[in-house]
């Protein structure tokens, strides 16, 4: 496949600058400011102080600010919040959408680009790197607003279609607000928590579940059989047991919110409105995720 880059006209950009953005960052997000460098990009999210979804983006060092790479129908928002967690702290919290723009590459030769996932380099006047979450769905660059990448321009169902299969959720579309827990999100396995790192906004609540192993649900990836593609809000089903619920969706594949016990002790899964059979499909992220290693390996 020949290398594509796909403006994502859904996301939006915010600055943190001055001289306090390292140690501010550091003390709400999810993951460790101290790897964040020129060289490498994070992916990283904001909870409640329960421990519960509020953001999640990407983060760039670029010179003296850090750049949120966020969605753009709520990045108001998330100004909203991290104003509110500023207190005293000497930052700058700006939105600079109207002048950068986020794009997706897929299929690059990884000896053009930063091959291994998270490592970050200048381009254009901006930054790409390849996405932390897995290196799998390829690259993400945040450029000047004027600058085109140097690839074929490609169509937003050709990322949809690859982030979907992979199971990445897409902010707000597949995670419900104060409400989706951490795990439940699969921050923890995208590299989006440090365990190691201090305290931070909803850290007790998150690393006790992580220690407890008691994640009982997951946004996974699934395939379901036929041509007709199902809808957001339709059941999975074990039985007469409701397991998961379809969020995102492309074609025949989606994204689900899975009961992960029910869903390895069940012979079959279907559809709740037709019986179509589906079928948990296995990314190189859910490698070692009991107990789906029951049922099948990681690609």
């Amino acid at each position: 496949m020949s290398a594509t880059a796909i403006r994502l006209e859904s996301r939006g950009v915010i600055a943190v600058s001055g001289e306090q953005r390292v140690e501010f960052l550091q003390g709400i997000v999810t993951n460790d400011m101290g790897k964040l460098g020129p060289e490498r990009a994070l992916y990283a999210a904001l909870l409640t102080p329960q421990g519960k979804y509020l953001f999640d983006f990407f983060m760039i060092a670029e010179g003296e600010r850090i750049l949120l790479d966020c969605e753009a129908a709520r990045r108001d928002d998330l100004m909203r919040r991290l104003m509110l967690y500023r207190l005293r702290a000497r930052v700058e919290i700006t939105d600079v959408t109207s002048g950068q723009a986020v794009w997706a590459v897929l299929d690059a030769d990884p000896a053009a680009l930063p091959a291994e996932a998270g490592a970050a380099q200048r381009l254009a006047g901006g930054i790409v790197y390849r996405d932390p979450r897995t290196a799998a769905i390829g690259w993400r660059a945040v450029l000047p607003a004027d600058v085109v990448p140097a690839y074929p321009a490609g169509g937003i169902a050709s990322y949809e279609t690859r982030r979907i299969a992979l199971g990445l959720a897409d902010g707000s579309r597949d995670l419900e607000v104060e409400k989706t827990l951490a795990l439940e999100a699969n921050l923890d396995l995208l590299g989006a928590i440090d365990f190691d790192k201090g305290c931070y906004v909803g850290q007790e609540i998150t690393a006790r579940t992580k220690h407890r192993g008691k994640v009982r649900k997951r946004l996974l990836p699934i395939e379901v059989a036929g041509s007709e593609a199902p809808v957001r809000g339709m059941a999975v089903m074990a039985g007469d047991k409701r397991v998961g619920e379809i969020r995102s969706v492309r074609g025949t594949s989606a994204i689900a919110l899975m009961r992960l016990e029910d869903v390895a002790a069940a012979p079959a899964l279907s559809l709740e409105k037709d019986g179509r059979p589906v079928r948990i499909r296995r990314p190189d992220w859910t490698r070692g995720l009991a107990p789906l290693d029951e049922i099948g390996p990681a690609a």
